[in-house]
């Protein structure tokens, strides 16, 4: 893996690598989010319409399932980027699986649904943590435009989610589905030839150096088999694991169960290479790093409902008129996220700032732990619009647009500080394998949202989103108690300040 590199061009303060890898992501992110708004609506809408005609439960949990799968291949995306052929080749790989996936989107038809969703899959866990690895490898450790820097990268996301879900939900709900579904592929196309065409200001960023390779190559296989044999701790996880994943394959899901078992083995590698590979340092800030990881779940598992249950809910129980003028689409509800991110990026990162110059508590751990309460009082106004649904009467959108509010000011609190967190705490070697596995926690956070909005069928919108609220804050005010513990754990690993 490559070291970090001075990058001695600079735009507006940054790195002129930030804006190669800031419209990569924004395109990337356009064609995800387009889809993903368009995924469960097409998914239930009728045969005669062009959709598959599956029930809401069916619908949800395939949403949940991809969503995590996902994220989820970030962990071998990152093992590929690692040992294998660097970041930036990785991002290319993911970039040209996706340009493929979302073009077989556009054809009608069962397999090639599936076909392209397999290549979705592969082509975000590629590109993904990689991307966001080479952003944190633009500048050097303790120079304090890190953490801006990410912030920077993450409005470009959120611009690429604005803009398709405006465009891609209008062009698929009104013209047809397979049109919003191709028009997504030509925004990642985009995002493939603008990186290409940037690398030059990428020189030293996501690079992969051979001759660490081979002797990696070589030796880290027959070592870390070396280690299980002598550790017992790491047969007794693997067996345990991998019994669980059995049990899972033979009476519920081929899918869960081979998950399990395949990740019986990483549980034990991990297990080693934390026990012989990391000093006490890297370990304690592993260990911060993996009950963040825990906050991460929580966080997703409540904001992933926005593609899942509320977008079910806004077209089905949501009145969509804007004053009168004109309606808009479920799927256009999805730009209220973003929009308020463009919104209120900087107002939230300006915030922080000021409580760090007043010497108040601005710790990575506590955004996050206030990211999640502030979600959580989001779906109190969800709770509100429940209770006006009730007697039969549509909900309000301002109840929805609200909810989107304060998600959007927790998002900004936890995701893009998270981001950079990873960056600071990860052990250098397995810097995109952290990355990765943060990723994967996205993606469990993505199915437990699947599950959720599922369980509305039986439990009913107002209890779902009532138990969503009070575990989201009560998570987050439980996280506070222990700050200063957890920060001990970093041994001041957001403290360091860059040398002139």
């Amino acid at each position: 893996m490559s070291t970090v590199v001075k990058n001695e061009k600079e735009l507006f303060g940054h790195p002129r690598g930030l804006a190669v890898l800031f419209f990569t992501e924004m395109w990337e992110r356009f064609s995800y989010y387009g889809m993903r708004g368009l995924l469960v609506l097409y998914l239930v809408d009728d045969i005669a319409k062009g959709g598959f005609g599956w029930s809401q439960v069916e619908a949800l949990s395939l949403y949940g399932t991809y969503t995590m799968m996902v994220y989820i291949m970030g962990i071998p995306g990152g093992i590929l980027a690692d040992k294998y052929v660097g970041q930036k080749k990785a991002v290319m790989i993911g970039g040209v699986l996706l340009v493929v996936g979302h073009g077989v989107m556009a054809l009608p038809g069962e397999m090639m649904f599936y076909l392209a969703i397999t290549l979705i899959v592969l082509g975000v866990g590629a590109l993904k943590a990689n991307i966001s690895t080479m952003v944190g490898q633009l500048y050097k450790q303790g120079d304090p435009r890190r953490d801006k820097g990410f912030t920077i990268f993450y409005m470009g996301i959120n611009m690429g989610s604005a803009l398709s879900s405006l465009i891609v939900g209008y062009v698929g709900q009104v013209y047809g589905w397979h049109w919003g579904f191709g028009l997504a592929g030509v925004g990642m196309l985009f995002g493939q030839i603008q990186f290409m065409f940037g690398g030059k200001y990428l020189q030293g960023i996501g690079e992969f150096k051979k001759s660490e390779a081979n002797e990696d190559a070589s030796s880290d296989s027959s070592i870390h088999l070396s280690r299980l044999k002598k550790n017992p701790l790491s047969w007794v996880v693997i067996a345990f694991v991998a019994a669980l994943g059995v049990y899972v394959f033979v009476n519920a899901s081929y899918l869960f169960g081979a998950m399990i078992i395949i990740s019986s083995v990483f549980l034990g590698v991990g297990i080693n290479i934390y026990k012989y590979e990391l000093n006490s340092i890297e370990r304690d800030r592993v260990v911060v790093l993996l009950i963040s990881f825990l906050m991460v779940i929580a966080f997703f598992g409540a904001f992933e409902q926005a593609g899942g249950l509320m977008n079910l809910y806004t077209d089905q129980k949501t009145d969509k008129s804007v004053f009168g003028w004109f309606e808009m689409t479920a799927a256009q509800f999805q730009f209220f996220n973003p929009g308020f991110i463009l919104l209120f990026g900087i107002p939230v990162a300006s915030f922080w700032a000021w409580m760090t110059n007043r010497g108040k508590e601005n710790s990575a751990l506590f955004k996050m732990a206030t990211g999640n309460m502030i979600m959580g009082l989001g779906f109190v106004l969800m709770v509100g619009a429940t209770i006006q649904a009730a007697g039969g009467d549509l909900a309000s959108m301002w109840w929805i647009v609200g909810a989107y509010l304060l998600h959007t000011i927790g998002e900004l609190c936890l995701s893009p500080v998270s981001l950079s967190f990873v960056t600071k705490l990860a052990p250098v070697k397995y810097g995109s394998i952290m990355m990765g596995l943060y990723f994967a926690m996205t993606g469990l956070g993505n199915k437990v949202a699947g599950l959720l909005g599922e369980s509305a069928s039986h439990f009913g919108e107002y209890e779902v989103f009532a138990g969503i609220g009070i575990f989201s804050v009560a998570f987050g005010l439980l996280l506070i108690v222990f700050l200063k513990k957890l920060k001990k754990l970093t041994h001041g690993a957001e403290d360091i300040v860059l040398e002139s």
